[in-house]
């Protein structure tokens, strides 16, 4: 196929780029229509599912590309007793409603970053104007794809790199607030990281899943459980430890998938850091406290132990004094509780990560950099859409991989949600 236009330079260079662009546009629509009309039949009967079918003629339609809008007649087909019409042209050429492959790729990765205001802006920066509510419609038939082959298609998982293994895998969750619709309120989103390390410790990579706000976590442990589930097969004999923060229910889950228990060393130095007021007099000796407390932690066996001994016998020494001791309490009850998830020497020995900043720089980048915008307010359904494409776009390589596996194996039937993506000021 050859494709030629002809455009007029401008007065300035930026003049005449706008000019070419526009061209171009114009020309890749022509040739976009063209390659839509080879996925066409030519109008004989032929069987869908189980009913045969007879076209009704060539139709015409308007669809989406890239480069702009493009009309073509194509064959549209009904069974003889009548009922939904069937378009092999849109099903072979794996279009989502009316927008090509690239156009619904690039417009639900938008969406994923950034509000649809947004995307509208940066497509007409590229000499495409489309309608925000489009970018609405085809983000959510995309992320209700995504979501139906969550169970079904199996993903690549990470490898190492030449001269490495994958020897160690961190799994953690956590939950952060987020504004909901009508009289939701701010409730808890949660995310989940899998990552993958190498003999030293190294991170490789990681897998991210998100969920909106449900009553419990049925929903999103069984979405870990299934990532998981996948990751043993393929890894069955390396390490798996848990990695969160002190919530007895993450414990419960996380217990059952992983033989390495670690609590956030963040957390506990939080907690260190509350109670040196009442161990130590002067800041001078309240910082040096401190900070010998952090290291013993992080490097000498027992210490963990040692410290909450120490915060005991603090704590029976003030007892019935007029210092406010619920600081001390609170880390008594913290160590008492997590004692066996806190011996940083050996992990560190193992290599084995301390720290779940993965899991919580995800709450950040998954969630709060996209869904608490000034104004921002969600429902249920759209949440779940929004988190279910931008959990896949920062899972390295699975946004590409979606996309080879839509073209490859088509769409099913897409389940649009009763709900539609709702945000009470720019989204």
């Amino acid at each position: 196929m050859t494709v030629s236009f002809t455009f007029t330079p401008g007065r300035s260079m930026l003049e005449s780029e706008l000019n070419l662009q526009t061209a171009m546009n114009a020309a890749a629509s022509v040739a976009t229509g063209e390659c839509l009309k080879r996925f066409d039949t030519d109008g004989s009967r032929l069987i869908h599912g189980e009913s045969k079918m007879t076209s009704k003629g060539l139709t015409p339609k308007v669809y989406q590309t890239p480069y702009g809008e493009i009309a073509i007649e194509r064959h549209v087909y009904q069974s003889s007793k009548g009922g939904a019409t069937f378009c092999p042209l849109e099903s072979d050429a794996r279009l989502m409603r009316t927008a090509t492959p690239l156009f619904a790729k690039q417009t639900s990765f938008k969406y994923a970053n950034s509000n649809a205001e947004t995307a509208m802006k940066d497509f007409g920066q590229h000499g495409r104007t489309i309608a925000r509510s489009y970018i609405n419609e085809v983000a959510l038939d995309v992320a209700s794809v995504v979501e139906e082959k969550n169970t079904v298609w199996n993903y690549t998982l990470p490898i190492a790199p030449a001269g490495t293994k994958v020897s160690k895998i961190g799994i953690g969750i956590d939950g952060t607030c987020t504004l909901m619709c009508g009289d939701g309120g701010w409730r808890q989103a949660m995310v989940g990281t899998i990552s993958f390390y190498d003999e030293k410790g190294e991170r490789i990579s990681t897998i991210y899943i998100a969920s909106a706000p449900e009553s419990g976590k049925a929903g999103f442990l069984a979405k870990m459980d299934a990532e998981i589930k996948q990751v043993k097969k393929r890894y069955p004999d390396v390490i798996y430890a848990g990695i969160a923060d002190g919530a007895h229910d993450n414990w419960i889950w996380l217990g059952g998938h992983c033989s390495w228990e670690i609590l956030d060393f963040w957390h506990v130095s939080e907690y260190i850091s509350e109670v040196k007021p009442l161990m130590r007099r002067g800041v001078n000796a309240q910082a040096e406290w401190m900070e010998n407390a952090c290291h013993r932690l992080k490097h000498e066996t027992g210490t963990a132990a040692k410290l909450l001994k120490e915060m005991e016998e603090k704590q029976r020494e003030l007892k019935g004094s007029r210092r406010n001791t619920e600081a001390l309490d609170k880390a008594v009850s913290y160590f008492t509780n997590h004692l066996k998830r806190m011996n940083y020497a050996c992990y560190q020995a193992m290599d084995l990560p301390i720290g779940s900043g993965v899991t919580e720089a995800a709450c950040k980048s998954v969630v709060k950099e996209r869904m608490c915008g000034s104004g921002m307010k969600w429902s249920q359904t759209g949440m779940e859409s929004v988190l279910n494409l931008r959990a896949l776009t920062k899972s390295e390589g699975r946004w590409e991989e979606f996309w080879q596996k839509t073209e490859q194996y088509g769409f099913a039937k897409i389940r649009i949600p009763k709900r539609p993506i709702k945000n009470t000021n720019n989204d």
